[in-house]
């Protein structure tokens, strides 16, 4: 039995603006994408199939085309600046540069190719596990793992010698 759209929305929200603001890292377009998303997906949620795909990856998978779309349509880069984005203490309650750590992560962010963002996105800010990410970006679960340690190995490297204080 599927939930009602309603509780889909709520339980997701802030899930799908998180993955589509690290790759943009813009709010107002994360913003206006994730609204892109949740409208298409209520206008198809008749056709969601939970035999299929959890909801979250069917989610992911719309809010993966609607940013390629974006960015397609738009020819922008893949980026924006970080400037454009508000201070840390007037992020809306979604954002997750809200402290001296998340602010750190943002820098990282910024640092790390299109692709890459993407994978930690969904591993991290979506919750996903390597087999759903994997039924997402076309790889097996294992070259997933993989590449998401890599990943973390890099990361590691670009916060060496930066000490990650929680603000008081």
């Amino acid at each position: 039995m599927k939930a009602s759209f309603e509780s889909v929305y709520d339980e997701n929200f802030k899930y799908i603006y998180n993955y589509l603001y690290a790759q943009t890292l813009h709010r107002e377009t994360a913003e206006d994408l994730s609204m892109d998303v949740f409208v298409r997906a209520m206008e198809h949620y008749d056709g969601y199939d939970p035999a299929k795909a959890s909801v979250r990856t069917w989610l992911v998978t719309i809010a993966r085309n609607t940013l390629i779309n974006h960015l397609r349509s738009a020819k922008i880069r893949k980026t924006e600046n970080l400037e454009d984005a508000p201070e840390p203490g007037k992020m809306d309650e979604y954002s997750f540069r809200q402290n001296a750590i998340s602010e750190e992560v943002a820098r990282i962010l910024t640092k790390l190719k299109p692709e890459e963002r993407e994978l930690l996105a969904m591993r991290y800010m979506m919750e996903m596990d390597n087999s759903a990410i994997g039924n997402v970006v076309g790889l097996d679960s294992k070259t997933v793992s993989q590449r998401i340690m890599r990943l973390l190995q890099k990361c590691r490297k670009l916060t060496e010698g930066r000490e990650l204080l929680e603000d008081d």
